[in-house]
């Protein structure tokens, strides 16, 4: 008799940053550290998409990450926002397209700040960030992070702080134009939205408050990001703040929510 092939979960690898915030929860208990980023790792092979938490206390540094060339992966990423404080923003896209010089000079001077697209944003809200965006994250967020596996970043602006800049890397192959801003969710079914598509990696939002079949027959493994309640997968319980990881060869398996539940599904199409 074959053993069932059930969701694993990934480990969380918690991340200090300076602008890093020591309120975590109800994603991570509090540590007392500044943890600005939470990354799942697998104990297997290495995963074709990284997923991350992200908790902010102060703006993140203006930056750029490059597309893929001459066979090194660039970084198209995503940010589902999860908790906001009033006012809080991103920075995608300028407000208007302006020539590589006139940036270089703005982020010289400071000025890049002012000319940057804030977007106002609030729990659920969801912006995609394709390779060549300059953006930056604002003060008082948590957001889950879905992108490529690649950390290549170009910070182009840092506020003054004494971290390295890549300015020269940055103006490169930054692009100088404006960005769309949120992104609209598509209905799939009941309870499911698609949030964002790209050749890297989908990214779907399911919500339940009653038990589901899921699927994962005609996908690559896939993983399932807990944002909110509790239950089960298969046979085991979930929380908030796990990642699990739905292998291609997994069998179909029921999720049993205990209370309102929230999870990001995300996969390479």
């Amino acid at each position: 008799m074959s053993m069932r092939v059930e969701p694993s979960p990934l480990t969380p690898s918690p991340r200090e940053r300076i602008w890093g915030a020591t309120e975590t929860s109800p994603w991570f208990p509090p540590s007392g550290r500044r943890i600005g980023e939470v990354w799942f790792l697998s104990e297997g092979e290495p995963l074709p998409i990284l997923v991350k938490f992200i908790f902010t206390s102060e703006k993140l540094s203006v930056q750029v990450h490059p597309e893929d060339s001459g066979g090194r992966p660039g970084k198209t990423e995503m940010w589902h926002i999860v908790r906001a404080e009033p006012g809080a923003a991103v920075a995608v896209g300028l407000k208007r397209e302006i020539s590589r010089e006139a940036l270089r000079e703005a982020a010289v001077s400071g000025e890049i700040e002012s000319l940057l697209n804030w977007v106002p944003v609030q729990t659920g809200d969801t912006i995609f960030v394709p390779a060549r965006t300059i953006h930056a994250i604002g003060a008082g967020l948590a957001l889950c992070e879905i992108q490529q596996q690649s950390d290549i970043t170009y910070r182009i602006y840092d506020y003054g702080r004494p971290r390295e800049l890549h300015l020269e890397q940055g103006l490169e192959v930054a692009s100088l134009g404006t960005h769309p801003g949120k992104s609209v969710p598509s209905p799939l079914a009941p309870g499911e939205w698609r949030l964002a598509a790209c050749p890297y990696f989908v990214t779907d939002l399911i919500e339940l408050d009653s038990p589901m079949r899921f699927s994962p027959a005609g996908h690559a493994s896939q993983i399932l990001v807990v944002l909110e309640g509790t239950g089960s997968l298969g046979s085991n319980p979930f929380e908030p703040g796990q990642a699990w990881l739905v292998p291609t060869e997994a069998d179909d398996f029921p999720i049993q929510p205990e209370s309102h539940t929230r999870l990001l599904r995300t996969y390479v199409p």
